[in-house]
């Protein structure tokens, strides 16, 4: 298929105080949650001016792609959709029709697989196309890549960097600690989520110049307690990291491609503020954002999708992940029901 645009899909965050509910209603859309506990988590981001970083640093991305495709092609013009607050996808979709757009390919902001992380865009995707109709463009979401080199070498570097700040004689007493977003149970039974997290994990411990003992922990959980996430805890494992010794906690929170909610204030205030209360280090390292490395992955995911039988790099042994997922891979979790 020739392609004629490439559409940034992403989450989506507020950016200001009065986005704040809006936003939450419309993450939650569908799931029950009360009135009170939205107005808890809308407190987080009041703390931050009501702004999540996420839509400015998609912004910045955007910007450092269309630089990237410009200079090395293909010359594609690129559009900016999200799941949760504007630019909606939808409106974007509307915008791409009306622009005589045929046929796109999609960069989703998640490395992994999982029901909300692909399968849930790939839904969004089609429910967007089948608002604005006949004249919406056909959509084709690029890989996954949570194991690309792209990804893979800014991640080493920030690590790298990080270690060497700390001083050698509490490097023996320090650990790693990635995180990523927990998830149900359920979610994770049905996907490859925790596979692919575990695999970016040891990618990046294997560049290491000067490794440490790391672990993989998980951030953000929400839902009732009585339904099973992905643990430990990163708050709950700092506590036992403490007890046992350990003096310095450098964090990589390696589900994320870049800063969300979750990642500035889950770690770089609740997990940090943690960390102090128990008498450890913690230092948090960026995400991948927009370096240049990641931003020349797109490009590559670009290309391959492009010219079919060119070469599609991946670290590792489980290789690259195919361009099309399977009809039933990453179902939605079971909601729990009344009775369970």
């Amino acid at each position: 298929m020739a392609y004629d645009a490439i559409i940034v899909v992403s989450f989506g965050g507020p950016e200001g105080p009065d986005d704040v509910m809006p936003f939450l209603e419309n993450v939650t859309r569908g799931r029950g949650i009360p009135r009170a506990r939205l107005a808890e988590v809308a407190e987080n981001y009041q703390r931050f001016g009501g702004v999540s970083p996420i839509n400015g640093l998609n912004r910045q991305l955007i910007a450092a792609l269309e630089r990237e495709l410009r200079d090395y092609g293909p010359q594609l013009p690129v559009y900016f959709g999200n799941r949760n607050w504007h630019p909606f996808l939808e409106a974007t979709v509307r915008e791409m029709a009306a622009d005589g757009i045929g046929a796109a390919l999609a960069f989703v902001t998640s490395a992994y697989s999982s029901y909300s992380s692909c399968r849930q865009y790939l839904d969004d995707i089609a429910a967007a196309r089948a608002a604005v109709g006949s004249s919406a463009p056909a959509i084709d979401k690029l890989r996954a890549f949570w194991n690309h080199p792209g990804f893979i070498a800014p991640m080493v570097d920030r690590l790298a960097q990080a270690i060497a700040a700390i001083p050698v004689a509490d490097r023996e007493a320090s650990r790693i600690v990635y995180t990523a977003h927990s998830v149900p149970l359920s979610m994770a039974q049905t996907s490859d989520y925790e596979l692919q997290l575990r695999d970016a994990c040891r990618l990046v411990d294997e560049r290491l110049p000067e490794p440490l003992a790391s672990e993989l922990a998980y951030q953000s959980r929400s839902g009732p307690p009585s339904v099973p996430w992905l643990e430990p805890d990163i708050l709950d494992r700092l506590e036992q990291l403490a007890a046992q010794g350990v003096r310095h906690v450098v964090n990589l929170p390696i589900g994320f491609v870049c800063d969300h909610m979750e990642v500035v204030f889950d770690l770089d205030t609740q997990a940090a503020e943690k960390a102090r209360d128990l008498g450890i280090g913690f230092t948090r390292v960026a995400t991948a954002g927009s370096d240049p490395r990641f931003v020349s992955m797109v490009r590559e995911l670009i290309t391959e999708r492009i010219h079919p039988g060119s070469e599609r790099r991946a670290l590792g042994p489980l290789g690259p992940r195919p361009d099309l997922c399977a009809a039933d891979c990453c179902p939605p979790p079971r909601r729990p029901t009344r009775d369970s």
